[in-house]
């Protein structure tokens, strides 16, 4: 569990709603072309993770340990995350992007490894109520981190303090962007601290072949198992719908609080403040889905989350500065001063109060989903296959928001283009059995 503490804080702040938003609002003179920017970035990270990711996970069933895997990819993860730091305003955007890229890959092979470990850590019938409580708790951490820099560290670039009126700690100058470039070090440090727990305490396999055999074998492994999938129809149904749906997710958490940033202008402290409230619905979200998971199984959580995402989207994008519903609703603008000071970013927050609930449990469940439908022994390459399920089509989500949005020079008209993926994710989850195993299979 303390292995999703760790790791959340990266996603929070730095993908979605710290430094994802200062690289598109703040660090560049052109949020349109900074929102395209970050988003092949995560383009260019998905398809490296579905080509690399399976083979890993059929390695990691072969050399057995896990743990030196994820070792190794938090020493990439954290020295990129501490490079964030010389993100000045005006730097070179290629330099970032290809820190975020590196950083991304890392945290999602090591995502697939700590995964890996659990239906042999956990017992089919908790599976769902662990995972839940896991991505939970990951929230927590990546709340209090976010909780931290609102208060502390991010201060209104006009007048220069902080929520709480004082000056930002250790000197930080918001005109520099020094309070969201902050939160690369800062992620990186709670990282290394709180996967130490994972390493300590957390038993792993018995370590299995050298490493040189172990890689010869996934990838001869990886084979086998892709063409053994054309017999194991449920979860071939299963990982398609995920792919597709989480293409929809992940476009939501990369681009949602960068498209609120350049829509209503929020500063890091908006963002931030908008983030922590996402993150407590999140918590008690994944508490919640953790209880039914157990009593009603993953998928009805799944479907469930998935239908409040599409509700949720759908608010997004009718949402504008002075209306919402597409217009059918007019929320007059009378004055932008204070924290979220206009009807239409009250609008925007509830709809984000959807996305709060569903985002945490569509993911733990899909987790325990997969751990519930595989047997021990092949759970490191049905893990690998799921990172690329995850990941396969990913960049179709960020490149058609990058495509739509410089087609149309709107990012709304780009934003429209996740429900397909949710939408259509819903539809083969739905007609796929609970669990995703052939009659016989364990």
């Amino acid at each position: 569990m303390f292995f999703d503490w760790a790791a959340q804080p990266f996603f929070t702040v730095i993908t979605t709603f710290i430094f994802g938003p200062y690289f598109v609002a703040r660090m560049t003179a052109d949020p349109v072309s900074a929102q395209t920017a970050w988003s092949n970035a995560a383009t260019i990270s998905g398809i490296a993770i579905a080509i690399l990711a399976p083979v890993l996970g059929s390695i990691a069933d072969q050399s057995g340990a896990r743990k030196p895997w994820i070792a190794f990819f938090a020493v990439i993860k954290i020295a990129c995350l501490m490079l964030l730091w010389t993100a000045a305003p005006g730097s070179s955007v290629g330099f970032v992007m290809l820190l975020m890229i590196l950083a991304s890959v890392a945290a999602e092979f090591s995502i697939v490894f700590n995964d890996s470990m659990m239906p042999r850590l956990v017992s089919q019938q908790d599976v769902g109520r662990i995972s839940n409580i896991a991505w939970g708790l990951g929230y927590l951490g990546g709340m209090i981190v976010l909780i931290f820099v609102v208060l502390f560290l991010s201060a209104n670039p006009s007048t220069g303090v902080t929520l709480l009126g004082a000056q930002p700690l250790f000197g930080l100058d918001p005109a520099l962007g020094e309070d969201a470039r902050v939160t690369g070090p800062i992620s990186a440090v709670w990282y290394f601290i709180f996967i130490l727990p994972m390493f300590f305490f957390t038993p792993d396999a018995a370590k299995g072949k050298a490493l040189g055999a172990a890689v010869r074998s996934g990838f001869k492994e990886i084979g086998h198992t892709l063409a053994e999938l054309r017999n194991r129809t449920p979860i071939l149904r299963f990982l398609l719908g995920r792919m597709i749906y989480q293409d929809g997710v992940n476009g939501l958490l990369i681009l949602g609080g960068v498209f609120a940033a350049a829509m209503f202008g929020w500063s890091t402290m908006e963002v931030g403040i908008y983030g922590i409230i996402l993150n407590v619905v999140a918590i008690f979200g994944c508490l919640l889905a953790g209880r039914i998971d157990r009593l009603l199984g993953s998928k009805v959580v799944v479907i469930t989350s998935l239908s409040l995402l599409i509700l949720a989207t759908l608010g997004i994008i009718s949402t504008g500065v002075d209306f919402t519903l597409f217009g059918f609703v007019s929320l007059p603008v009378s004055t932008t001063d204070g924290l979220f000071a206009t009807p239409a970013e009250k609008a925007y927050i509830l709809y984000g109060l959807l996305i709060g609930v569903s985002f945490g449990p569509v993911q733990a469940s899909s987790r325990s989903y997969l751990a519930r439908s595989v047997a021990l022994h092949e759970a490191g390459r049905y893990f690998g296959i799921y990172a690329l399920s995850g990941r396969a089509t990913s960049f179709m989500a960020t490149l058609s928001f990058s495509l739509l949005t410089a087609w149309s020079g709107s990012a709304r008209v780009g934003m429209a283009s996740m429900l397909i993926f949710l939408t259509v994710g819903l539809v083969i989850l739905w007609k796929t059995p609970y669990p995703a195993a052939n009659a016989g299979e364990s």
